[in-house]
């Protein structure tokens, strides 16, 4: 049976979330989605401490611009929790900023996208997402 991929998407828009559960059914697979509407919400599914529950290996798409604690935020909290740090995090952001892209990238993110590069364009994504999850180990 294939290893089914767990994926959690961290941003307020709920569009996003369904956009990228709709694209990944067309892509094969099977993939497990969570959703979390912002840092927060993320950090205590990612930590047990919510009744949405998240297994690893999984990897975490992440906005940047939330409510209530941020994308920075949550990569911050992230990345010096010994428990969580070697999370694979891919940013989804609407941010086309140099400043947010170095930021990101110094924070060990896995990759930066753009949303309005991928827009409809959304099975570009979960198809890399799907021959990410299928070449490389994800860390336990």
């Amino acid at each position: 049976m294939p290893e089914i991929v767990n994926i959690l998407v961290v941003d307020d828009d709920d569009v996003t979330a369904e956009t990228v559960r709709r694209s990944l059914s067309k892509v094969g697979g099977h993939f497990h989605v969570v959703e979390a509407g912002d840092g927060q919400e993320g950090l205590e599914i990612l930590r047990g401490r919510s009744e949405k529950t998240l297994e690893r290996p999984y990897i975490t798409l992440l906005d940047l611009n939330m409510p209530r604690m941020n994308g920075f935020e949550f990569l911050e909290a992230v990345r010096s929790d010994p428990a969580l740090a070697s999370s694979v995090i891919f940013v989804l952001s609407t941010s086309d900023s140099d400043a947010d892209r170095t930021r990101a990238y110094k924070d060990q993110v896995a990759g930066y996208m753009l949303k309005s590069a991928i827009g409809p364009q959304m099975l570009r994504l979960t198809t890399l997402l799907h021959d990410y999850a299928q070449s490389v180990r994800l860390p336990l």
